[in-house]
């Protein structure tokens, strides 16, 4: 069974929704759709005020090199463009519409009939992918098509679809394996195709069995280039240069790319959003969401439109349960805490996870007493409590030196110290600090 070499930990799995099937959740009278759905620059609106849109219409377009564009996800009228808080309670600007039916745009194949042939070519499978705005759907929400298009001195040689799910509680990803698993693997021949690849790898942990047995048999029958491969569960196994180590043995170097090991990397939500998008015409523009937590009496996974406000998922799942102390995007571990609950789903959305006053219960820090815990969890090879020492202290040159600049934030460092101090809190700080004077540094 593979594994990354370096760190990692294993809290508990907690995947209590993952026998929840999709559902289509009910579509709000009024949807929020932010233009920062992606990494990189927020897309630019071209629509006015009181257009009539269809499901899949353009809305806004790409506002950089690294953007994507952002399609409507219902019918109706667009009701204002302003500035809406997100889940942070950061203002973003938005585009608002009041919703009437449900009429698609006639371009998009809503058929459930499955399309093996791929018969675009290689430019045009990636123009394709730009054109219906697919972002990386693992958490990063980077443009997948520039993904696909590395650098000149890039040499692809294999896709890996990222099945790993890591992070407690979230079952979104499974639940595509298992319903959807055909247009995932057929996503993956996209993508080695998009590459001028012809081979792929699907990595999944051994705790979704169901999930290893299904693909295998799905890839044997019609993907004889497409490997599944079982790994070992790990957090954070799903981590892109971590998942690179454990199915191919090669590392990204420190400020590398991880291309230069010849892989690129996808999520299951994201081959199943190319499939969509190449085979169907389907803008990116619903997505799958889990609701989920200890508390909860709702153990749901649901197809959103993106720009469902929060509170209306909430509300149609029983309300906020009473326990509930705190709410999270993403899972526990890399996720963020939702101070507005009115803030409107993403592309990117992947669960509403509500935790109790005890999960989310800081204990009182105390001095570090030297045990090395949290360097034998850095899956990156870092020393935490050095990096937390020199970020305590603002000591930019050393915190360069030490490489902080290669923390993927995954929060195995804070997991692991017994002394309960808050390691990743000052090194995500020191790291953002460290990375805003390194580009503005002139270029050689």
């Amino acid at each position: 069974m593979r594994t990354f070499k370096l760190g990692g930990v294993h809290p508990a799995d907690k995947k209590i929704s993952k026998d929840a099937k999709i559902e289509k959740l009910p579509i709000p009278e009024v949807v929020y759709i932010s233009m920062g759905q992606h990494l990189g620059a927020p897309a630019e609106p071209c629509v006015a005020v009181g257009d009539k849109v269809k499901v899949g219409t353009l809305i806004a377009n790409a506002a950089g090199f690294v953007s994507a564009p952002v399609h409507s996800s219902v019918s109706g009228t667009v009701k204002q463009i302003t500035a809406i808080k997100d889940l942070a309670g950061k203002p973003s600007k938005t585009v608002v519409i009041e919703v009437e039916g449900d009429e698609w745009e006639e371009s998009i194949d809503r058929s459930s009939d499955i399309v093996r042939e791929i018969k675009l070519g290689q430019k045009e499978i990636v123009e394709r992918i730009k054109c219906c705005g697919v972002v990386g759907l693992g958490g990063a929400t980077f443009p997948t098509n520039i993904k696909l298009s590395p650098p000149p001195t890039a040499k692809p040689t294999c896709v890996i679809i990222n099945g790993a799910e890591c992070e407690p509680y979230l079952t979104s990803d499974y639940r595509v394996m298992m319903e959807y698993g055909e247009q995932v693997l057929i996503g993956g021949e996209i993508l080695m195709k998009a590459l001028g690849v012809d081979k792929c790898y699907v990595g999944i942990e051994e705790n979704k069995p169901e999930a290893i047995s299904h693909l295998k048999e799905l890839a044997s029958k019609n993907h004889p280039r497409i490997e599944i491969v079982k790994l070992k569960k790990k957090y954070p196994q799903g981590g892109e240069k971590q998942l690179i180590d454990a199915v191919i043995k090669k590392r990204v170097p420190s400020g590398g790319l991880p291309v230069d090991t010849g892989a690129v990397v996808q999520n299951v939500g994201t081959a199943f959003a190319v499939y969509e998008a190449v085979q169907k015409n389907k803008p990116l523009f619903e997505g799958v969401l889990t609701v989920t937590g200890d508390c909860s009496n709702a153990q749901r996974n649901f197809f959103h439109r993106v720009g469902t406000p929060l509170s209306f998922i909430a509300k149609y799942c029983g309300g906020i349960p009473a326990e509930a102390a705190k709410i999270v995007s993403g899972g526990p571990m890399m996720g963020k805490a939702v101070v507005n609950m009115e803030a409107p789903t993403l592309k990117g959305s992947s669960s509403i996870l509500y935790l109790t006053k005890k999960q989310t219960l800081r204990h009182q820090e105390s001095n570090c007493i030297r045990c090395s815990k949290c360097v034998s969890a850095c899956p990156m090879g870092l020393e935490p409590y050095l990096l937390n020492k020199l970020g305590r202290v603002g000591m930019m040159d050393e915190l360069e030196a030490h490489y902080v600049y290669d923390c993927i934030e995954c929060g195995c460092c804070q997991f692991t110290c017994p002394a309960y101090i808050p390691l990743l809190d000052t090194i995500r700080q020191s790291k953002a600090a460290v990375m805003k004077i390194m580009r503005a540094r002139p270029k050689k």
